[in-house]
């Protein structure tokens, strides 16, 4: 089996203990991990605090900082088919995402490179003679960085890229169901030549994710995962006052009007709930689809459906892979059957493939007539779609609406005032018109609701790793009257 080791202070190091991790194709264990204590996590927080104040990192410039981030995309774009390699293996997506995917993620990294040296501070008009304030944008410090299993090089991407152009140290935590790959990119980072330090990465269970978000010495903590674990993430901020930006989990509405290019609409929907096998936080898992054209659309998705290539993760053929755990077969399992149990109609899939791993086959419920189901409300984190009709504009956005999420949505119509309508309407962080999952660095992505708050990606998330200080310059020469009193 490989062996992998946690990085810290500009080093590799095994840990104490240890964990298998399994190959979601097979259910079987392919590699040992490290599995960090609190004496782990607190010397990672140590040297991150250490290499925060040292010269090499507190004096470079912003320019220079930008020009390692650089350095460190171009490892990424060079080793990414091995990067996508380790993670199709630890995480069972498949090979053909994984790889154009991570290639993707080297231009998160240059992109704020080219922001490091342009966040900038501002000059006031001050109501007061002779005095100058300017504010002055500084790195907030050391960043608690969590990231889940699944698309784990971009949601890393997204708060390491953007701490470290303002100028901030992180502690990365790499989730214990497939953290190969953040593992691997810490020999990227350490060859990009960056001070020891400025980024650690360790792993392990939940307690790990508890004691770094708790610790004394974070000034943030950056989280992607379930709402229950960022109730906890708040309660610890309670101890260290550390901001929060949080992204969360989603029941992304899929609106599709009658007068949408279906074909297109079909295409992104297929995209949308099984592309990754629906274990994705934007997955459009509610089709909102308008009554005039339900069955013809769902008659073209569950063919699509029903046509997708299930198998190794490996294989370029394949289109739709193993979930990552046992357990998220297990919940899909229940939460289908609930539903059918409650009124909602099985279109097509529903129960765990009979073969070795984690396999779950794309499922359609047609929820019509039963608001109440487990599968509308419920993230499944699987390839999972319900599917509930409208009558006319007014229904659709109270339907999409209908949920305590507020991630992403799609909307798929050629009227453009109706567009701009559901636009204002929509309460979600995205908004995505005739097309879906679509993604830049250049614009910002989160959420509101138990969907999270703050945003990853764009200027906005540099700026969540900064606060403002005011400075204020007296520029007369005269003495200070006797007393001074300012106001």
């Amino acid at each position: 089996m490989q062996r992998f080791q946690h990085y810290i202070d500009g080093g590799f190091a095994d840990a104490v203990n240890g964990f298998d991790s399994l190959d979601p194709a097979t259910g079987a264990a392919w590699a040992q991990m490290p599995a960090a204590t609190p004496a782990d996590v607190d010397r990672a927080v140590a040297a991150a605090e250490r290499a925060f104040f040292a010269p090499d990192w507190a004096l470079m410039t912003a320019t220079a900082r930008g020009k390692l981030l650089l350095r460190l995309a171009d490892l990424i774009a060079e080793n990414a088919q091995h990067l996508a390699q380790l993670e199709t293996r630890d995480t069972g997506k498949i090979i053909r995402e994984t790889s154009a995917q991570i290639a993707y993620v080297a231009e998160y990294y240059r992109y704020y490179a080219g922001l490091a040296d342009k966040i900038e501070g501002a000059h006031l008009p001050i109501d007061k003679p002779d005095v100058e304030v300017w504010l002055r944008r500084e790195p907030i410090g050391v960043v608690a960085a969590v990231v889940p299993w699944n698309s784990q090089l971009f949601l890393s991407a997204v708060k390491i890229g953007p701490a470290l152009a303002a100028g901030c140290t992180v502690v990365l935590k790499a989730s214990e169901d497939g953290p190969a790959p953040m593992l691997e990119f810490a020999r990227l980072f350490d060859k990009a030549g960056f001070p020891p330090g400025v980024l650690n990465v360790i792993t392990g269970g939940p307690e790990v994710g508890a004691t770094l978000t708790a610790h004394p010495k974070v000034a943030h903590v950056a989280f992607t995962g379930g709402p229950e674990t960022a109730r906890h993430i708040l309660r610890n901020s309670a101890e260290n006052l550390a901001s929060t930006s949080l992204e969360l989990g989603g029941k992304s509405p899929f609106i599709v009007f009658d007068d949408a290019d279906l074909d297109s609409a079909v295409n992104a929907q297929v995209s949308g709930i099984f592309a990754a096998s629906g274990q994705s936080c934007v997955a459009g898992s509610r089709l909102v689809v308008h009554e005039g054209i339900k069955d013809a659309f769902l008659a073209r998705l569950s063919e699509k459906a029903e046509a997708v290539v299930i198998g190794a993760p490996g294989d370029m053929a394949t289109e739709v892979g193993p979930l990552c755990t046992a357990r998220q077969c297990d919940t899909a399992e229940r939460l289908v059957a609930q539903s059918v149990a409650q009124g909602a109609r099985l279109i097509t899939g529903g129960k765990r493939l009979e073969r070795d791993g984690f396999y779950f086959p794309p499922t359609i419920l047609d929820c019509d007539g039963v608001p109440d189901a487990a599968s509308l409300s419920n993230e499944f984190f699987g390839p999972v779609l319900s599917v509930v009709s409208f009558k006319d504009e007014a229904e659709a956005i109270e339907i999409a609406n209908n949920t305590q999420f507020g991630l992403a949505s799609g909307l798929f119509t050629r009227n453009l005032t109706r567009a701009h309508r559901m636009i204002r309407a929509i309460r979600a962080g995205i908004v995505w018109v005739n097309t879906y999952r679509a993604v830049s660095p250049i614009a910002p992505f989160g959420g509101h609701g138990l969907s999270g708050h703050g945003r990853e990606g764009g200027i906005e998330a540099a700026l969540d790793y900064t606060r403002v200080k005011a400075v204020w310059l007296r520029t007369s020469d005269d003495p200070i009257p006797d007393p001074f009193v300012m106001r």
